[in-house]
């Protein structure tokens, strides 16, 4: 690792108050946003384009040194960068977005040596706030005027774990995964805040195996990881970021909060 916990802490700390603009920007376009198509086919907002400029902006004056790679110009970083660097979804949940369901977030996060070592999760429409940096802990605030509070992971209960899955993206890998561990209730929420619910203790577990790419997940696993959560490939193998020649894409995922 090259930063280390107060450059995390303090980066933390930069990145929710340019997280927290940037959702009052797409705010603004909540339900009169018109919807575009990307090439990939995924769905495309003034407000993830707002989110983005916004981001750019405050990470350029907050901290000009570190190279940032967001999902709206991920075409011009084809390789991840040297040394540590910042990876941004504007607007995670486009989907949910549009549907008007508020479950979507600004993800902002800060990878060193493959690992998100700092995050931020924020969901606008919600008012809640997520932080997270190693070494330092994580917390959570809202809604909105609610004070921060640290956050853990809890142990599983004896009656069964929580399982959360995705609300746009269900697939038979993932209902297999589930039907091994013994699961007491699910709950499906759409965007990052399904490792966020994990990283509070309101889930155990989190598997995905259908396709994500690497800005939906950083700022999400340096919440829950800071909680003292972990996500491991499905072979157990840590989850890394900033992949050689994979064009950000992952890999499958189980994301765990504290395991007996």
């Amino acid at each position: 690792m090259i930063t280390d916990t107060p450059t995390r802490s303090r980066l933390a700390d930069r990145f929710a108050v340019i997280a927290q603009d940037a959702g009052a920007r797409i705010m603004a376009f909540y339900g009169v946003a018109q919807v575009q198509a990307k090439d990939d086919g995924s769905p495309l907002t003034q407000a993830d384009l707002a989110a983005h400029d916004a981001i750019l902006a405050g990470l350029a004056a907050a901290c000009p040194d570190l190279p940032v790679v967001s999902e709206e110009d991920a075409a011009r970083a084809e390789a991840a960068p040297e040394g540590p660097f910042i990876l941004v979804d504007p607007l995670d949940g486009t989907r949910e977005f549009v549907s008007g369901n508020g479950e979507f977030t600004v993800n902002i996060a800060l990878i060193d040596g493959g690992v998100p070592v700092a995050g931020v999760v924020y969901a606008p429409a919600l008012g809640r706030l997520w932080t997270g940096a190693l070494g330092v802990g994580a917390a959570a605030s809202g809604p909105d005027g609610a004070p921060q509070r640290p956050i853990v992971v809890r142990a599983p209960d004896a009656a069964g774990l929580v399982a959360v899955a995705s609300r746009s993206h269900r697939d038979a890998q993932t209902e297999d995964f589930l039907a091994g561990l013994a699961i007491a209730g699910l709950r499906s929420v759409g965007s990052s805040l399904k490792f966020c619910l994990v990283a509070e203790g309101e889930a155990d577990v989190y598997p995905r195996f259908g396709p994500t790419m690497e800005w939906d997940t950083a700022a999400g696993q340096a919440v829950l990881e800071a909680a003292g959560g972990r996500v491991v490939c499905p072979d157990g193998a840590p989850f890394r970021y900033g992949k050689a020649g994979a064009a950000w894409r992952n890999g499958g995922f189980i994301a765990w909060g504290r395991q007996a």
